[in-house]
């Protein structure tokens, strides 16, 4: 039973540092759910449609893609950075205008011009193309570090955004063998972030043209090419730990 002793995990005694994590729990859960994440979990199979909207649906693929992409196909055939920036820039200008216009959520399209605006500024300071991806690497380095981090000290993220998400809150603690998957399932998205580190730093450090187009193409390849599969595994993983089929049955009965 989970309340056994021998089933309990290392730090569940640590009842008065309870209060932070919950806090952070209740937050990736209410962040998952805007981004359209909670909706696999409202499901008893991970359909098209729910996946495509834990993504972010057509649009916000779009919104994610296309203003990297444009960036790619013109530094690659022009190597001017004013102009392949300038042009990624204005793409990610023209989603958000459009999301104004049709009164839909401009939070993911805020965001991404947000990103592209920063990173834009940046390598126009400097005049070098491959500015354009230093945020990102800083970002990936800011998730890889904070999920290894959340591993280390016994409250890995994924499991404390999953127990707010499912209801469950910090109960998955208490039972080894979901504390050791939140675990592996953090590591896992900790791994994501640190390929892209090792693949990308590297390309950034060579400071030339052709490095420069080998980032644009790894960023993309190493997007949501890899998020979506490990988004969905994630899926199975909390969907069998949780024993989440076998509720939703009880619900129906």
């Amino acid at each position: 039973m989970p309340g056994n002793k021998d089933e309990r995990s290392p730090s569940d005694d640590d009842t008065g540092q309870t209060g932070v994590p919950a806090a952070i729990g209740e937050s990736l859960a209410a962040a998952a759910k805007k981004a359209g994440i909670g909706r696999l979990a409202e499901r008893d199979a991970p359909t098209g449609r729910a996946l495509l909207g834990a993504l972010g649906g057509i649009r916000g693929l779009a919104e994610t893609i296309i203003p990297g992409l444009v960036f790619l196909v013109l530094y690659t055939f022009t190597v001017n950075v004013p102009l392949a920036i300038g042009a990624s820039v204005a793409v990610a200008v023209v989603f958000t205008i459009v999301r104004l216009v049709g009164r839909t959520p401009v939070t993911q399209a805020m965001a991404g011009l947000i990103g592209v605006g920063a990173s834009a500024v940046l390598a126009l300071i400097t005049g070098r193309g491959e500015d354009n991806f230093l945020l990102g690497i800083w970002t990936n380095a800011a998730y890889g570090g904070a999920l290894l981090i959340s591993v280390l000290v016994g409250w890995p993220l994924i499991g404390l955004a999953v127990g707010y998400l499912t209801g469950d809150g910090l109960a998955w603690r208490k039972n080894k063998g979901r504390y050791r998957a939140m675990q592996a399932l953090t590591l896992g998205w900790f791994l994501l972030f640190a390929a892209r580190l090792v693949v990308q730093v590297p390309l950034y450090l060579a400071h030339t043209p052709s490095a420069t187009e080998a980032l644009a193409i790894t960023k993309l390849l190493m997007g949501v090419p890899l998020y979506a599969p490990l988004l969905l595994v994630s899926w199975f993983i909390v969907r069998a730990v949780f024993n989440l089929g076998d509720a939703k049955k009880d619900d129906r009965t």
